[in-house]
């Protein structure tokens, strides 16, 4: 069960920047099931590749920008600082991003949510099926590379569905708390898809892990 520290993911794996001076290097995480375990709706390629690659550059160039940051703030290089803003949002976005989405996940997943989470989608969107068909078409519009996510507006008390471009972090950038994410990066989809998106958003509410969306959404709306 998630800790109230979901609340704030971005903050836990991005560190305030005045303090990497003594923090740890960022480190991939384990996934939670084996690679081939969402097939058929996700392959295994796709998630090796995906997992392994694409989340492990992530994690890799964030520790760079990092160590890049401190000695900018050692030798009080303002521009520097500034220049590395650009590269500590993406790959910092990035790891966060894939660290909630490897979770959202599950060979046991699939169906709809029960108890507090489904009657606040009901709540605020109408029914579970308006709330699918509306995350699923807010996905499928991303343009280019992004993410569809459904977010706690913690200040309204309310659900609410949005788009990211590129690996920019919900919290971060909207102040919504994650809850659910959807990559719509090409990567995460076309060895398996091609350019068909709605067949890979189609696909992945077989797997989505509701035990960690509510537990996300019970940890941040109290």
């Amino acid at each position: 069960m998630l800790s109230r520290a979901a609340c704030s993911t971005s903050r836990r794996l991005v560190p305030a920047l005045g303090a990497l001076g003594s923090r740890q290097k960022h480190s991939l995480p384990d996934l939670p099931y084996d690679y081939g375990a969402l097939e058929p709706h996700i392959n295994a390629q796709i998630m090796q590749l995906h997992h392994s690659k694409h989340h492990a550059a992530y994690v890799s160039n964030l520790n760079v920008a990092e160590e890049k940051y401190r000695e900018a703030l050692e030798k009080g290089d303002v521009t520097a600082q500034i220049a590395l803003q650009p590269a500590l949002k993406f790959n910092g976005g990035g790891h966060i991003n894939h660290s909630i989405f490897w979770t959202n996940l599950s060979p046991q997943g699939g169906g709809e949510p029960k108890g507090e989470l489904l009657e606040a989608i009901k709540r605020d969107f109408g029914s579970f099926a308006k709330f699918k068909e509306k995350l699923t078409a807010v996905s499928v519009g991303v343009q280019g590379s992004g993410w569809g996510w459904l977010g706690f507006n913690k200040e309204q008390g309310r659900l609410q569905i949005a788009a990211c471009s590129n690996q920019d972090p919900l919290q971060g950038t909207t102040g919504l708390i994650p809850l659910l994410g959807i990559d719509v990066w090409e990567h995460a989809y076309y060895l398996q898809y091609k350019n068909v998106r709605p067949d890979y958003l189609k696909a992945i509410w077989n797997v989505i892990n509701w035990e960690n969306v509510t537990a996300r959404y019970t940890a941040c709306s109290k």
